[in-house]
């Protein structure tokens, strides 16, 4: 009988593979959650849990990895799902974020006509580090016009206090800090 939570299944789970991708840095890799059945489905099960009564119209997926979680989550709690992209990847009108980076600037760009003005959306990737990519990502659907209802992550590094750079008043939802 397996007596570990979900959050400790996830978490054993989870790869760190040292100096990627860049010497210092310890990459968290989720190939090895999602391989495991029962670690991934324990990661979607804990989000719909959150959400399947809050009324949400559409759940937002950042490039790559909040793809993976995004697109399951969606399709269990009967919603749309919309994808949150680098610049150049989306055929039709976009709108566009920039973001500072530690070494740069980066963009993330939606579909101009992707979320209906006053819709419930929540968007969603594996990690939760400094909070830029996240942050931009709450602008875009901003700019919307979209209800915010919550900021999803299967783990956030709590040492980087990425959440302290997200807007005020968002929910964040990380199943693991780590």
């Amino acid at each position: 009988m397996n007596t570990q939570t979900p959050q400790e299944l996830v978490l054993s789970k989870f790869r760190s593979i040292p100096d990627f991708p860049k010497p210092g840095i310890i990459f968290k890799d989720i190939t090895t959650v999602i391989k495991d059945k029962d670690a991934f489905a324990a990661v979607i099960d804990y989000f719909v849990e959150l959400y399947k009564d809050k009324n949400i119209d559409y759940i937002a997926g950042m490039e790559a990895r909040g793809f993976i979680f995004g697109a399951a989550l969606a399709a269990k709690l009967g919603c749309g799902f919309v994808v949150i992209r680098k610049p150049g990847k989306l055929p039709a009108k976009t709108i566009s974020e920039t973001y500072e980076l530690e070494y740069g600037t980066d963009s993330l760009e939606i579909h101009a006509d992707a979320i209906e003005e006053g819709k419930n959306v929540v968007i969603i990737d594996d990690l939760l580090a400094t909070g830029g990519t996240a942050n931009a990502a709450c602008k875009l659907v901003r700019k919307l016009k979209a209800n915010i209802v919550a900021v999803a992550f299967v783990l956030e590094l709590g040492f980087l206090k990425g959440r302290n750079n997200l807007p005020v008043g968002i929910p964040v939802d990380s199943m693991i800090i780590d």
